[in-house]
């Protein structure tokens, strides 16, 4: 039975997606302020510890789903079965925040003004960090954005690394039904660029991320940079397949919008 009524045909009705692995200090807070914006949130679970599943557990109510995942299996498949279950349920968008604390929710109606007048687009945060930021952490992201430039020959991306962005779960879900997406830290590239590769329009939203002192990283140095770094380069190799077209439409793009 769907947590939320079925969508009428063209309707702009989102809804917020959490991913969730073991963040049970910060979760109740964000769950409470994306209420208080009125979005019904679905929670994924990824195979949290016991003290996180008895947080979850007391979250959930008509407007808060809860999908429990039995085993870890990265953030990126916690997303991908959200996102299905959200399109499923009949939700036309889907709002990604992390869990830790780290998004702006003040900017919650920014996302959704923008998804109401661009339906068809992807919103993306553009972060805009404080000193928290690790400068590793900082600079290492601007590899991935040259990258990213160049697997989509253009500069209509400003940050694929972002995980606070408003999906059209038309389009993404139709792109998960094409061909399945990275299971852990590498998904919000890959799918960000597979979106534009597919036409998908993005409008790039700047907004304040922040690292909590003491915060929880789910992000492994070593593993996740070898994934991060196979992922463009089968990105890159699928860029030279789609570069006619992309070249295209950059063509198109310009000549809309002449200088």
């Amino acid at each position: 039975m769907p947590f939320a009524p079925t969508a009428a045909a063209g309707a702009f009705h989102p809804c917020a997606l959490i991913p969730i692995y073991n963040h049970k200090d910060t979760i109740a807070s964000t769950v409470a302020a994306l209420r208080a914006h009125g979005l019904p949130v679905v929670i994924v679970d990824d195979g949290s510890d016991e003290a996180t599943r008895a947080v979850l557990d007391g979250l959930v109510s008509p407007e808060v789903r809860l999908i429990r995942l039995l085993r870890n299996g990265g953030k990126g498949r916690a997303i991908t079965s959200g996102l299905i279950a959200a399109r499923d349920a009949g939700y036309s968008h889907a709002l990604q925040i992390d869990a830790d604390g780290q998004h702006d929710v003040a900017d919650v109606p920014r996302f959704l003004a923008e998804g109401r007048a661009r339906p068809k687009a992807l919103i993306c945060g553009q972060p805009i960090y404080d000193d928290s930021v690790p400068r590793a952490r900082l600079y290492g992201r601007y590899v991935t954005h040259v990258c990213v430039w160049l697997e989509t020959l253009s500069f209509m991306l400003r940050d694929s690394m972002c995980g606070y962005r408003l999906y059209p779960l038309e389009a993404t879900c139709a792109e998960i039904d094409r061909a399945p997406l990275p299971a852990r830290m590498d998904f919000d590239t890959e799918v960000a660029v597979r979106l534009i590769w597919r036409g998908v329009p993005v409008r790039n939203l700047p907004t304040r991320v922040v690292y909590p002192e003491n915060g929880l990283s789910h992000f492994h140095m070593l593993h996740d940079n070898l994934r991060i770094s196979a992922m463009h380069t089968r990105l890159l190799l699928g860029m030279l397949l789609r570069a006619p077209v992309l070249l295209w439409r950059k063509r198109k793009r310009s000549a809309a919008c002449p200088a």
